[in-house]
């Protein structure tokens, strides 16, 4: 397994070692024991999966305090760009955001602690996305940040006419008019 630290500090990004053969491949997609090691240090309690097609967005959600989760997320099957922007008030960081793709080939994992939002666009024709999250999803404590605020700068490499959103996600604040709960 590599890990690959990023410029913002708590995300990671994990190529777990594939073993490929004439029968397909094998992998390890969490240890608990090898990812604490690298700095996963979450005891996940819930999985979740999601199927989309070309053009979903979804984001930038996050579960407001005590309510909070860390995620281990992938791709399944096909390929997303994945995003997360950091909400952790007094970090050198705040408001920034971080993106990498992810894909079913290679099996790319990204590791987000609490305090960020989060969000994916599909970038396949279908794709089967997974996560781990450290806490269990309370709706009362749902929040989340407009994906297209200009003040964040996300390019989702999806055209803008060709973006497919929930109605929650389209009215989410701005960054600038989030009431910080971190």
């Amino acid at each position: 397994m590599q890990v690959f630290k990023t410029p913002i500090e708590g995300l990671l990004v994990i190529e777990p070692k594939v073993f490929r053969d004439a029968r397909g491949y094998f992998v390890e997609t969490y240890n608990e024991e090898r990812y604490r090691e690298v700095g996963v240090d979450a005891t996940f309690v819930q999985d979740n999966k999601s199927c989309s097609t070309y053009g979903v967005v979804r984001g930038l959600h996050f579960q407001r305090p005590p309510y909070t989760q860390a995620k281990l997320v992938s791709c399944a099957e096909g390929r997303v760009l994945d995003v997360a922007v950091d909400l952790r008030k007094d970090s050198p960081t705040y408001g920034q955001h971080f993106a990498v793709e992810l894909d079913a080939e290679s099996h790319r994992q990204f590791y987000i602690p609490r305090g960020f939002a989060h969000g994916f666009s599909v970038l396949s024709e279908r794709a089967v996305f997974t996560y781990k999250c450290d806490n269990l999803y309370h709706p009362e404590a749902d929040g989340g940040i407009l994906l297209t605020d200009p003040a964040l700068n996300i390019d989702w490499q999806i055209p803008a006419e060709q973006m497919i959103l929930s109605e929650k996600d389209k009215n989410h604040p701005l960054l600038s008019e989030l009431d910080n709960p971190f």
